[in-house]
């Protein structure tokens, strides 16, 4: 595992759990029998090899000293991976939303390869749910994305395929022996990494001092209702937007998508702290990941940094909003780019791999997010998905929700995957810090359907 990959392991605290999950809809009225649990089993295992991450096992290094070793587990049982539940009657968004935020809110148990597939029977229109949850140590929004696609390839041929290689567990002696090499080029590697880091930080304050535009730092977002200690238990809302929505609003102020996904969240936000009548008078702050690497067969691992960005939540007009939205994000990543696309990874490679979860373990103990500013208000995740219809097994995939992991003190999640003409937009929260989520996604859907071209356009 790289040091960022271990970072995400080991941040998982009881009520931080470090997961990301991934819905897809099917409509399997086009199948001529039911989808039975056997050949459920039989299609998974079948793009198993499509999807060799899904396979590996983590070994941790002996006192979490060095970053754990992934091997092809010898004693996988696909079996131990799959789960079955239903929605209650009638079946719609709402039920399903249910059942999803109740398989969010357990960890992934450590002993298998870090994932689950939970099938969801019992919604409306005949349709079923594929519920993956997904480690976030096993890969980022970009590989997920290329998995899925991956997976559901028709054509044999143009898919990427990984023999599947079953391995005994390395011995104590040859743990040792990876972490002191791991410690070894850590410590080769430290001066350059701090010279870098030293030489950016110098050069992003030169380009700083040129910027109008509002660039954040750490703990610059005001206090929300969703800035709390988190409880384990998960609370969660999917709903549809038109992709011509978010279109209209970046083609109307020559913005980009991103961009026009970060106003939604501001909007919508928002009218839901207007609700509860506690809209701070500063905006809002989001931690918006980036891709650093986007090969497009890339089918595991991270490679992100991210962006502190302000959503406008202080700003009425939605052209407006996304105007300073992407001002803002110009000026950001134009500071982000002297400390170049890695430099967050390689210092993640440098730090102990027990030692990253030293101070979300404390955070969550003492429950200080109740009682300090945020680092941050929320997370924030827009991801380019597949452009066609996905099909598996006589079935076609009608939508597809993501969401990625909440952390303490920053209990929302919004993340959003566009899939075909349509995004598919998720908030994650927990019950301290968003109880009705359904009012929340509600507020996004009155903010989209709001967003018209003004009449100067």
């Amino acid at each position: 595992m790289s040091g960022l990959d271990a970072r995400f392991l080991y941040s998982e605290t009881r009520t931080a759990h470090m997961h990301t999950m991934k819905v897809v809809i099917v409509d399997l009225s086009g199948r001529s029998d039911p989808l039975s649990g056997d050949r459920l089993e039989q299609v998974v295992e079948e793009r198993l090899q499509r999807m060799p991450v899904l396979r590996r096992k983590v070994v941790p290094a002996p006192h979490s000293l060095g970053n754990p070793v992934m091997i092809d587990d010898a004693d996988f049982d696909i079996s131990r991976h799959l789960r079955f539940m239903n929605a209650d009657p009638p079946g719609g968004q709402r039920q399903l939303d249910d059942v999803v935020a109740t398989i969010a809110g357990t960890a992934l148990p450590r002993d298998r390869p870090l994932w689950e597939l939970t099938v969801i029977d019992g919604l409306a229109d005949g349709r079923v749910a594929f519920a993956m949850k997904l480690h976030h140590a096993l890969a980022d929004g970009v590989a997920s994305v290329a998995m899925l696609q991956n997976a559901f390839l028709s054509d044999d041929d143009e898919a990427v395929v990984e023999e599947y290689r079953p391995e005994a567990p390395p011995t104590s002696r040859q743990l040792y022996r990876a972490s002191g090499s791991s410690a070894v080029r850590a410590v080769r590697t430290m001066p350059s990494v701090v010279s870098r880091t030293v030489t950016g930080v110098r050069q992003a304050r030169q380009v700083r001092r040129t910027q109008t535009a509002a660039v954040p730092g750490p703990f610059a977002g005001p206090r929300t209702p969703f800035n709390v200690a988190l409880t384990a238990d998960r609370t969660f809302s999917g709903i549809a937007i038109p992709l011509d929505r978010f279109m209209t609003l970046r083609n109307a102020t020559g913005s980009t998508l991103n961009d026009a996904f970060l106003a939604l969240c501001g909007g919508g936000i928002r009218r839901y702290l207007e609700r509860l009548a506690c809209q701070p008078k500063h905006s809002l702050v989001a931690s918006v990941p980036m891709a650093t690497r986007t090969q497009t067969h890339r089918l595991g691992g991270n490679h992100v940094d991210n962006l502190m960005l302000p959503i406008g939540t202080d700003i009425a007009d939605p052209f407006e909003r996304v105007r300073a939205v992407h001002e803002s994000s110009v000026a950001a990543r134009a500071v982000r780019e002297k400390f170049g696309p890695d430099l967050f990874e390689r210092r993640s490679g440098l730090v102990p791999a027990g030692f990253h979860g030293l101070a979300p373990r404390v955070w969550s103990a003492t429950h200080l997010a109740d009682r300090l500013r945020p680092p941050l208000n929320l997370v924030a995740s827009c991801v380019r998905g597949p452009r066609q219809r996905l099909e598996v097994d006589g079935g076609v995939v009608t939508s597809l929700f993501s969401s990625g992991p909440i952390l303490e003190g920053i209990g929302l999640n919004i993340t959003a995957w566009s899939y075909v003409d349509t995004m598919y937009v998720s908030v994650l929260g927990c019950s301290a810090s968003l109880p009705d989520p359904w009012t929340l996604t509600a507020d996004l859907d009155a903010e989209s359907t709001g967003w018209a071209a003004p009449s100067n356009s």
